[in-house]
């Protein structure tokens, strides 16, 4: 909201101008700005938008110095602890956490829209097999506008629902088609007996031959990984999905340019990333010499899975991951596994050297969840997949907020130019 405070700028040779100063619940107040321009002829330079509010939202904040994250008010453990994927989700799209009659109410809501188009099959055997799966996902989910005209008036918000649910619903369903279609195994349908994360296990790892019973431990861990990526803020697959969303194209094309983003190893891609570090280094006994390079500002080595650009303490979600991630490697024996005993080793040196202390360079979400899918028997490749079938529902609720905003429009950013000066062009004969 606006306050009476004023910011005011002064510019050589130009009379000083004022821009009011508009506070927020929670964070840093922010300049408007929006009358630069046309007050003094400037734009403001900000290289990756690091001191740039670009919209208003009501969704979720994050104080990277208290190392906090809240969706609609409710700090991430509370929800964690005492609410399911789909609690969360219900709680992101309307605001509020779900009754228990509202909650049964979506959740059947959700199933109802799990199968995806007979046809949309057919989209996975024109890929080559190897095809990353994330390839494969933004092709497929790009394709879901082709399927569904009845609901695109996004003006009217029976139809943003209809959009928001197909996609929360079928998102699994694609997901678990990719990796099947990756494997070489036969897609499975949708159960909708079984709840939302198990059915999506059901999908992945079962087959037609018998019947899938979930592990409740390993679902918890997947519910928990799904909970905790649902939304981040104004981060880049969101910005991405605001910008595409901004010009009036359809949910399902935002979405998959959502997913096209995500798949960077620098975003949904870290931990991914992680683990192929993991796989580099090897065994427990060469973790002290990439703990060296990766101090030596000569080497290029970095280690993948610790930091965070927005945490500057800690990352509250991987606090919670730590813990899913116990459990599941008590569940499953793995606890002396190779690759599990160098990640636990890698964690330990780097929270005890005073490099990684001082530089708070600590475990972030993407160490743990990535341990916590290899161990579950989700392959690398897919680690970003189900990051994006998890950030679907942020995703979506942020592109609602935005089509709904009274202030909505086209995102244009400007530029600071330093190309070549305006020329002429010289013809082809007199060019040397």
């Amino acid at each position: 909201m606006t306050t009476e405070r004023k910011a005011t700028l002064n510019i050589d040779g130009q009379a000083p101008v004022d821009f009011p100063i508009m506070s927020p619940t929670h964070g840093n107040d922010c300049v408007d700005i929006r009358t630069l321009g046309g007050k003094t002829g400037l734009f403001t330079y900000d290289s990756g938008f690091l001191s740039t509010a670009s919209c208003k939202s009501k969704v979720t904040f994050i104080d990277g110095d208290k190392g906090e994250l809240l969706y609609r008010g409710y700090p991430i453990e509370q929800l964690a602890d005492n609410c399911n994927f789909l609690e969360v989700t219900y709680l992101l799209k309307n605001g509020e956490l779900p009754n228990a009659s509202q909650k049964s109410d979506f959740e059947n809501t959700i199933k109802k829209h799990t199968m995806v188009h007979e046809q949309l099959s057919k989209f996975y055997s024109g890929f080559r097999r190897d095809a990353h799966p994330m390839a494969v996902m933004t092709g497929v989910v790009g394709a879901l506008s082709a399927f569904y005209h009845d609901a695109m008036d996004f003006s009217d918000a029976e139809h943003r629902n209809v959009s928001f649910n197909r996609l929360v619903a079928k998102m699994p369903t694609i997901v678990a088609m990719a990796y099947k279609y990756n494997t070489g195994a036969p897609f499975m349908y949708p159960d909708n007996e079984l709840d939302y994360t198990a059915n999506f296990m059901r999908m992945m790892f079962g087959n037609p031959c018998e019947k899938y019973v979930p592990n409740p431990v390993l679902v918890n861990a997947l519910d928990t990984i799904f909970t905790l990526h649902a939304d981040h803020e104004q981060n880049a697959s969101t910005s991405t999905v605001r910008l595409a969303g901004s010009s009036g194209a359809n949910p399902f094309a935002c979405i998959a340019a959502g997913i096209a983003c995500l798949w960077g190893p620098a975003h949904g891609g870290a931990n991914e990333a992680c683990l192929q570090m993991l796989e580099e280094i090897g065994d427990v006994s060469r973790v002290g010499e990439y703990i060296n390079r990766a101090k030596d500002k000569n080497d290029s080595f970095k280690l993948m899975g610790f930091g965070h650009r927005v945490y500057k303490n800690f990352d509250p979600r991987a606090k919670l991951m730590r813990k899913v991630c116990g459990e599941v490697l008590a569940e499953l024996g793995l606890e002396n596994d190779r690759l599990f005993k160098l990640a636990m080793e890698l964690e330990k040196i780097a929270l005890e050297d005073p490099y990684f202390v001082e530089k708070k360079l600590y475990p972030n979400v993407d160490f743990y969840s990535g341990i916590v899918q290899k161990a579950i028997g989700i392959p690398t490749e897919m680690f970003t997949c189900i990051f994006a079938l998890a950030r679907t529902v942020g995703w979506m609720t942020q592109w609602e907020e935005m089509i709904t905003d009274p202030e909505y429009k086209i995102g244009r950013p400007r530029q600071l130019y330093m190309g070549a000066a305006k020329r002429d062009v010289v013809p082809l004969a007199q060019r040397g």
